[in-house]
């Protein structure tokens, strides 16, 4: 057994009523690390998820949770985890108090009392404490999902797009505590929508699409993937505009965005140097640029582009 690795999961293959989902899925999550999945809706994240925290067997490959296999020694991999899924695992009959000390109580927690009181605190609910899940918005009772997969302090920690149908104030206090969560050490394996949030949070990301892992790694190793940045220029005047777009036009890759000029970059300095003489040369001088790096979504595209592209060459 590594004991490098929390999560590794080599070859996984799942299919239902003969459409497969999963192909050929490897990868390795490092303990004490943030590490976000992610792909289109049906790529097989939740399937992933639910491989790993034995609700659905595989058809091939093998993945061990904790240095358990998921397989054959499914109790204990449950020992050794918690999860929030996308569907709510609450009883809507009880409190939400009732609900955290259940989970504690079910969890062996020397205060499931004292846990109750701290989760609720933590995740804005006192106020509601004591009323019935049946009152609850959906944001609230996602709250309160959130906070019980936390009861337990458990080593490792599925969250299932765990920020849908929050507010923007409660997906950044979600975010502050899958921080603090990597921070003691908690494994955290998060799928998501949201690529900021990937990028925000995660210290590895793979991309699933196809049934198989398509790109893996750092979100800064990701994001070399697509080697041009763009560059917004702004000018005092329209015609100044006008001419830069003129002057860059055989050069670089160009649009007219409002009144800004969007110029398409690989980031080097060879390339900057070239727009700016360039400028110089025409007489002009932008009142401000920003550079802007590429994002996850650009990464996130740029291979569904790929596979588009690919699968209608196969076609002809």
């Amino acid at each position: 057994m590594d004991e490098t690795y929390a999560i590794e999961v080599t070859h996984l293959a799942k299919g239902y009523k003969e459409v497969p989902v999963l192909v050929d899925v490897s990868f390795t999550v490092r303990r004490g690390t943030v590490f976000a999945l992610l792909g289109a809706n049906g790529s097989g994240k939740t399937t992933t998820i639910n491989i790993l925290t034995t609700l659905i067997k595989a058809d091939g490959g093998t993945a061990t949770v904790g240095g358990f296999d998921v397989t054959t020694e499914p109790a204990r991999v449950r020992e050794v985890i918690s999860v929030t899924g996308q569907s709510s695992a609450v009883d809507y009959i009880l409190t939400a108090r009732e609900n955290l000390v259940l989970m504690g109580e079910l969890r062996h927690v020397a205060d499931p009392q004292g846990v109750a009181a701290a989760l609720l605190d933590k995740f804005d609910l006192e106020d509601a404490a004591d009323r019935r899940l049946l009152t609850f918005s959906g944001g609230m009772r996602r709250r309160l999902d959130i906070a019980m997969s936390l009861v337990g302090e458990a080593p490792i920690v599925f969250f299932d797009e765990p920020t849908t149908g929050l507010d923007p104030h409660s997906r950044n206090d979600m975010w502050e505590t899958i921080r603090e969560l990597a921070g003691k050490g908690t494994t955290i394996f998060l799928t998501t929508q949201y690529l900021e949030e990937a990028d925000r949070l995660a210290d590895q990301i793979a991309i699933l699409h196809g049934g198989r892992v398509v790109a893996g790694g750092t979100p800064a190793e990701l994001k070399t993937m697509v080697p041009s940045g763009l560059v917004e220029l702004d000018f005092a005047e329209d015609n100044d505009l006008a001419a830069a777009q003129t002057a860059l036009t055989n050069g670089h890759e160009l649009s007219r965005v409002d009144s800004k000029l969007v110029v398409a970059s690989d980031g080097s300095v060879a390339d900057m140097a070239d727009m700016f003489i360039r400028l110089n040369n025409a007489g002009l001088e932008p009142t401000r640029f920003i550079a802007k790096e590429p994002t996850l979504d650009d990464v996130f595209f740029k291979i569904l582009g790929e596979d588009k592209e690919e699968t209608h060459a196969n076609s002809h």
